[in-house]
């Protein structure tokens, strides 16, 4: 009779373990009091849906559950690309693309959560691409935004950190992707572009021409010099004249012979 109660009694003590053991794993996989923060990402404690300003860093974390959440929100550099349309300064139009690279500071997500909520992208930072190039575009003239490229991104980028980065949100890079104008404006710069090569090669024509000018001033005053130099040798030497004739003379004297007239060759000397 005892053994039998002893048995029954092992039993029903085995079976509040397990049952508390049940219960334990179900209360984990149900209510989930414990988690895990992924790599590049914060997570945020919320108390009955409100911002504790707690966050949470890489690991494991715990949460009282039903009343405290955990949201995750990444911190990792990300990219926001958008068109923005603006008037240069000398009022043409155009159309900028611009890439951002960004990422949310770690310390400020609570802040940025409690503030702006996660769609940070859409309210935050499109907006405030699109005022930094109209502003910075402003600044330039349409010829300008294309041979100061460097510059005016440059521009872009520092009005739109200090718009964006007391909000928790750091600019890592900015890009100009592309810049389109107008169909009239596009038109005037190929023209331009044409005039411009037109006149260097022009110019180049112009060059060559005075080169070839030149060389021939120098050939003439080459020959003018060395004739001058020969006549002044020959008035100097009459001696010289007779060795050219008679370097320039075949051998034979003359047939016929008109009057006084001798042989040019003095045979005495």
């Amino acid at each position: 009779m005892n053994r039998e109660f002893n048995e029954e009694k092992e039993i029903k003590k085995w079976v509040r373990r397990g049952v508390i053991i049940l219960a334990v794993i179900l209360l984990l996989t149900v209510l989930r009091p414990f988690g895990t923060i992924g790599a590049g990402e914060r997570g945020v404690q919320l108390r009955f849906g409100a911002v504790t300003g707690k966050v949470f860093n890489e690991g494991l974390y715990f949460r009282i559950p039903i009343m405290e959440v955990i949201k995750k929100i990444d911190v990792k550099i990300q990219k926001e690309e958008v068109t923005a349309s603006a008037a240069s300064n000398d009022l043409q139009e155009v159309k900028t693309v611009v890439a951002l690279n960004y990422h949310l500071d770690p310390k400020k997500v609570a802040d940025i959560y409690q503030e702006v909520g996660m769609e940070y992208d859409n309210r935050i930072i499109a907006p405030a691409i699109q005022e930094s190039v109209k502003a910075a575009t402003a600044q330039f003239t349409a010829e300008e935004l294309i041979t100061k490229r460097p510059e005016v991104r440059e521009k872009i980028e520092a009005l739109l950190t200090e718009k964006i980065g007391y909000r928790g949100i750091i600019v890592d890079e900015l890009n100009i992707v592309d810049l389109d104008f107008s169909t009239s404006f596009n038109k005037a710069i190929e023209k331009k572009v044409t005039a411009e090569q037109e006149a260097l090669a022009a110019k180049n024509k112009l060059e060559q021409i005075k080169f070839e000018a030149q060389q021939k001033i120098a050939e003439a005053e080459g020959k003018a010099k060395a004739i001058e130099i020969e006549a002044k040798a020959l008035r100097n030497n009459p001696q010289l004249l007779e060795l050219r004739a008679i370097e320039k003379w075949d051998g034979k004297l003359p047939q016929i012979m008109t009057g006084d007239a001798i042989p040019f060759i003095n045979l005495n000397r």
